[in-house]
């Protein structure tokens, strides 16, 4: 890669080689600024992001780079010069996809060093996304990640960031409830079926419809080991569509009361004007079941179910209105955890930051050391000349400590008598504290 070795640092007051000022620098737009029209001309597919790196990285400042694109963001990740990496970044993006910047500018949010550090922190924590503290994102920007890895985009300051980003959003999972409450109907629906059957893997669910929520309420379950899913829908293509996904199979609506007695969860959303389940039929499949429990779950607005079968025994029946109220304390339980999460969000960026700015100190540490290296080398050097030349050993080594000694103190000692002669006392103080020549300090009395 052609900037690994020579980037040292990414912050504002750090250099590379070239003693260029570098940034950590993100561009993005996600679902809060940029609607749907906007972000789908600028995502990034699998087949093209390889190129948009190596490209990115060869026509811009930025020296290092990762791009994460999903159907709700798009987001630049880069360590770029500061003075004009932004702007030819937002240009090569709009170049990349031909789109005129100034269509997407108004919607695009740029970030740099401590705010870029947060911002990916939070993102990757689930803090930043549609649905709060949902743990898809993480998955994506691991991949995101990987695929510059692999593209040979990433240096020393992007590798450190992600690895550190990977953890604090794993001690987010861990330390708080950010994950565990649901916050969606589907989720909620799942959740009490997971209540009142402690193992689903022995269950059968029955889905009835085929739109957003019946496939959400199909994936939940399908992540809890459900044992079985059927799809009914009023057209079989569009059930198996959704059953597909996720190992089941798919029946027409007219084969319901078939294969109601088999369901122990049933959960519907259609748009049917009328009940798609009455109280007679529920009671049939009961006799069959023999009275085993069924839970439902109707989310229907109208009703799909019929509310009397909410009398029948061994059946719990839930409405949209039942689970709202679990939504709405999911949503008030992640947003606690929200808060929490932000505070481990805050101190690690915190710890990140003070690890770029500790690079300040071993760039200054190195290149101290090489002047010091040079003034001995050339010490050295005059000495063996003089011991070539006959001199006495002990002469010459007296007088290259006295030499050695005299080119180390020399220019501190001038810098020091000229902060004296100007009243520059913190500069003073700062020599003092960074040689430690307090009587204290070095034993003397």
């Amino acid at each position: 890669m052609r900037h690994s070795a020579g980037v040292r640092s990414a912050c504002h007051r750090n250099r590379n080689a070239d003693n260029r000022i570098m940034t950590i620098l993100t561009l993005g737009l996600n679902h809060k600024t940029a609607p749907v029209e906007i972000r789908e001309r600028l995502t990034f597919g699998p087949d093209v992001i390889v190129g948009a790196l190596r490209t990115l990285t060869e026509q811009t400042a930025a020296e290092e780079a990762v791009i994460v694109s999903t159907c709700n963001r798009t987001e630049l990740y880069c360590v770029a010069d500061g003075r004009d990496g932004e702007a030819e970044i937002r240009e090569w993006l709009g170049r990349f996809h031909g789109v005129e910047s100034h269509s997407f500018a108004p919607h695009l949010y740029v970030h740099q060093n401590r705010d870029s550090v947060r911002h990916l922190l939070r993102v990757a924590s689930g803090l930043d996304s549609m649905v709060l503290g949902e743990p898809q994102i993480l998955g994506q920007v691991k991949a995101a990640f990987q695929t510059a890895c692999d593209s040979g985009s990433t240096g020393r300051m992007l590798g450190r960031l992600f690895q550190h980003t990977f953890s604090v959003a794993k001690q987010v999972r861990t330390d708080t409830a950010i994950g565990s409450s649901p916050v969606s109907v589907a989720f909620a629906a799942v959740s009490l079926a997971r209540q009142i059957f402690s193992d689903l893997t022995k269950q059968t669910a029955l889905l009835i419809g085929a739109g957003e929520t019946i496939e959400l309420a199909a994936r939940h379950l399908h992540q809890h080991g459900i044992g079985r899913i059927i799809v009914a829908n009023r057209t079989v293509e569009r059930a198996h569509n959704v059953a597909a996904q996720f190992d089941g199979y798919a029946i027409a609506l007219t084969e319901l009361s078939n294969h109601l007695p088999e369901a122990d969860i049933v959960v519907s959303s259609t748009a049917s004007p009328l009940p798609v389940l009455g109280k007679g039929t529920v009671e049939r499949a009961l006799k069959q079941r023999r009275h085993r429990p069924v839970f439902m779950v109707d989310i229907a607005v109208p009703r799909d179910i019929e509310p009397e079968v909410g009398d029948l025994r061994d059946v719990y029946l839930y409405t949209v209105d039942d689970l709202q109220g679990v939504v709405e304390e999911g949503m008030r339980s992640r947003q606690q955890a929200a808060d929490q999460a932000m505070e481990i969000v805050d101190l690690h960026t915190e710890e990140f930051m003070a690890w770029v700015r500790s690079l300040d100190a071993v760039s200054l540490i190195q290149d101290y050391r090489l002047r010091a290296e040079r003034v001995r080398d050339d010490c050295l050097r005059r000495a063996g000349r003089q011991l070539a030349a006959g001199k006495a050993a002990d002469e010459v080594l007296c007088q290259l400590a006295h030499i050695l000694t005299n080119k180390l103190l020399h220019t501190p000692s001038v810098r020091l008598r000229r902060a004296g002669r100007e009243g520059q006392s913190d500069l003073l103080e700062a020599a003092n504290e960074l040689f430690q020549l307090n009587k204290e300090q070095d034993g003397s009395t």
